[in-house]
Parts: C-alpha cells; sequence; structure tokens
C-alpha cells in the first residue's frame, strides 16, 4: 500500500522553479515529522529538508535560501518550493515520515517512490 505520493518533478533549466508535492495518508501525517531526501546517481541519499508537526524547518546547507518546505494539515500534503535550481540539485526527490526532528535516513519510517528531478544548463 502506497501511502506516500510524490509528484512534481521534471526537466527545467538553471535558474527556473518547480514545486515537489507529497500526499500522505492522514494517519502518518498527523503523527510524523515529514521531510525530504535527495538522491544523485552513484551519491548517498542526503536530506535536503524537513519539518515538524507545528512547523519548525531545518535545510541543508547547500539549499539554504532557494528551497521552502512547507505543510499543509488540513490536505496531509507536504510540498517542497525549489528555485534558482543548479546543475547539482539533478537528482531523484523523495518524501519521508519518521518521527525524529532533523532527520536521519537510519529514523525515516515510510517513503515514497521517488520523484525526477533535473536541471539543464
Amino acid at each position: 500500500q502506497v501511502q506516500l505520493v510524490e509528484s512534481g518533478g521534471g526537466l527545467v533549466q538553471v535558474g527556473g522553479s518547480l514545486r515537489l508535492s507529497c500526499a500522505a495518508s492522514r494517519s502518518i501525517f498527523s503523527t510524523n515529522v515529514m521531510g525530504w531526501y535527495r538522491q544523485a546517481p552513484g551519491k548517498v541519499r542526503d536530506l535536503v529538508a524537513d519539518i515538524s508537526i507545528g512547523g519548525r524547518t531545518h535545510y541543508a546547507d547547500s539549499v539554504k535560501g532557494r528551497f521552502t518546505i512547507s505543510r499543509d494539515n488540513t490536505k496531509n500534503t507536504l510540498y517542497l518550493q525549489m528555485d534558482s535550481l543548479k546543475p547539482d540539485d539533478t537528482a531523484v526527490y523523495y518524501c519521508a515520515a519518521g518521527p525524529v526532528y532533523y532527520m536521519t535516513t537510519s529514523s525515516v519510517k515510510y517513503w515514497g517512490q521517488g520523484t525526477q528531478v533535473t536541471v539543464s544548463s
């Protein structure tokens, strides 16, 4: 049973913007920290940003000032607004849910299937 479903990935030029969405089941969304990870070819899966149930946010240094994570608790949906995109942002982006703020890969309980983001130069 798929419980986290991402959408919004695609191809964009350098400097462009994309918004990713992650629809979650209510039981997962209302009780977990939500986050976004990304994995580029040949690299480990890294945390991009996470957001607590109350709305506190945390970002990787590489995306601070360019990406914004948010959650709509009425729609059980997580978002990632990505601006000023760079080629290094090219990766598969995964929605994640777990009990720990400042997520670690080992603390994630639920993963989405991933959505590809490609930034062309």
